[in-house]
């Protein structure tokens, strides 16, 4: 039992009161606590504490999640954009260079000079062609009405009623797709098997107009195609001009004149061409076809001549020879660095 302090009595009017000294007082005031009541107090708050810890990991984890799938998907579709824009404008391809006639450069890689327009191939025919027809609104449409028949609910009627229209429009476009680019690939082969002439060191070679490379001089008879983007070197007319059909690239029936390269035109032989060292400087490949800048160095003695090129020195892919032969034509362009392929891209 606490032992008490001294006691003091106050009489008043009709009462008496006992107070007790100022120190009993503070020490009757602090509650007691047992060790249980702390024990439970710890626990309690470190409990508390391990709860705020967890809610601030998941906080961060939840925001590492959000900055991977709005900020790591969104840069990672952009960069695959990027390449893909990249990859469709061919930056690295379409570079200016510089030709020996004759003279290949190994060190440098360009595109095949094979034709090809088909739309489809053999993995990719049936998906292109319904993403195609599927384009389209009323197709969409009632392929959504033709699904919505396997719901019990939507059911009406039978389902080869709503079927059997769909499935014969798709069928007669997915045939008449298939004949047209059969049409296609057959046209693309006659015209890559297409046989010219090359002049070599060693005289004529024959080349088919998808081995044709670049550098090379080939040899274009009267009515025949031009198998890629060529520089006129020398013609058999005397004038040392001829004229080409460019309604095929332009849609235009009037005759096109071009002029060979004087310096070329002057030489006796086509075969001279492989004993002078010239070279053709020409500009990336352009989308416009009535323009061209180059150059022709070729040394003379001891001084190297240089003779600008124009667009009236050049024979653009596709175009046909309308009169004389041009037996040293200097390949510049081909495969889809042609001003015709460029061209269609407009």
């Amino acid at each position: 039992m606490n032992k008490m302090g001294p006691r003091r009595t106050t009489k008043g009017r009709g009462y008496a009161y006992t107070a007790l000294e100022p120190e009993e007082a503070a020490t009757d005031d602090v509650p007691n606590i047992s060790d249980d009541e702390e024990s439970d107090q710890d626990a309690e708050m470190s409990a508390r504490a391990s709860r705020k810890k967890w809610q601030s990991r998941l906080k961060a984890n939840s925001s590492l999640v959000g900055w991977v799938w709005n900020g790591g998907c969104q840069l990672l579709m952009q960069r695959a954009w990027d390449g893909l824009v990249a990859a469709c404008q061919r930056g690295n391809a379409l570079k200016s260079r510089t030709v020996s006639p004759g003279q290949p450069d190994l060190s440098q890689r360009y595109p095949a000079n094979a034709i090809c327009n088909r739309k489809y191939s053999l993995f990719s025919f049936i998906p292109k062609v319904l993403f195609e027809q599927f384009r389209f609104f009323l197709n969409l449409y009632f392929l959504v009405i033709a699904m919505t028949q396997f719901v019990s609910q939507l059911k009406i009627g039978y389902l080869y009623t709503y079927w059997g229209p769909l499935t014969f429009v798709i069928v007669v476009t997915m045939m008449r797709e298939l004949y047209d680019d059969i049409k296609r690939y057959i046209r693309d082969k006659e015209v890559n098997v297409q046989q010219y002439y090359k002049l070599t060191k060693k005289g004529r070679v024959p080349v088919a107009s998808s081995d044709i490379q670049v550098s090379d001089v080939v040899i274009v008879e009267k009515d025949q195609r031009i198998p890629a983007d060529m520089v006129l070197l020398r013609t058999t007319e005397k004038s040392g001009s001829c004229f080409v059909r460019t309604d095929q690239l332009d849609g235009e029936t009037d005759w096109k004149l071009r002029i060979a390269v004087a310096s070329c035109q002057a030489l006796a032989r086509d075969e001279e061409l492989f004993n002078v060292e010239a070279s053709v400087f020409a500009e990336r490949p352009q989308k416009c076809i009535y323009n061209f800048v180059g150059t022709l160095s070729m040394l003379g003695g001891k001084e190297r001549k240089e003779e600008p090129l124009g667009v009236e020195n050049t024979l653009w892919a596709n175009t046909v020879l309308a009169s004389g032969t041009c037996p040293g034509s200097g390949d510049l362009h081909w495969g889809r660095d042609q001003k015709c392929i460029e061209h269609l891209w407009c």
